[in-house]
């Protein structure tokens, strides 16, 4: 098989489904890269990613 997609375990073989959800996950952190950045938003990730709000220290969940 060919080599394994960024961030895969090392040495360790991967099902399709497993080789595939990394490759997507590839893609989408490429695509991310490649947005403006926003204006008056948080600063760094995306805090929506997991789920709740951080606001001045203090997570609210949706």
């Amino acid at each position: 098989m060919d080599e394994n997609p960024p961030n895969a375990a090392p040495g360790k073989d991967l099902s399709p489904a497993a080789r595939r959800a990394l490759e997507e996950a590839e893609a989408r952190r490429r695509d991310a890269e490649s947005l403006p950045p926003e204006n008056g938003g948080p600063k760094g990730p995306e805090p929506t990613r997991f789920g709740d709000w951080e606001r001045k220290g203090i997570a609210v969940d949706f």
